[in-house]
């Protein structure tokens, strides 16, 4: 990630990060409103701190995860299993993204 970037987030210019393991552990920024995982985390943990930016310290967040093979079907199950949670597939009809929004 850029300082530019970087910045704007902490300046909360910026809402939507696109995660990937080089964002995913040791950068700490607030009210990321959506984090979107392009490629699926190979680990839970991975998985954990990715969309863990979203809806942090208090905020509302969303976290969407695209898995268009095989592998990643089974990296969700593993990360459904590990965490004891059924992650919903994303609504054909799309969602309400002020419920998502933070104040």
């Amino acid at each position: 990630i850029s300082i530019k970037r970087y910045k704007e987030f902490k300046e909360f210019n910026k809402r939507i990060c696109v995660a990937t393991d080089v964002f995913g552990r040791g950068i700490d920024i607030e009210r990321i409103n959506l984090a979107i995982n392009y490629d699926l985390p190979g680990d839970a943990d991975s998985y954990l701190h990715r969309v863990g930016r979203a809806g942090r310290f208090g905020t509302k967040g969303l976290s969407i995860s695209f898995v268009s093979s095989e592998q990643d079907q089974e990296g969700l199950k593993s990360i459904e299993k590990r965490f004891e949670v059924a992650l919903p597939e994303f609504p054909e009809g799309g969602i309400d993204a002020s419920t998502y929004m933070a104040n």
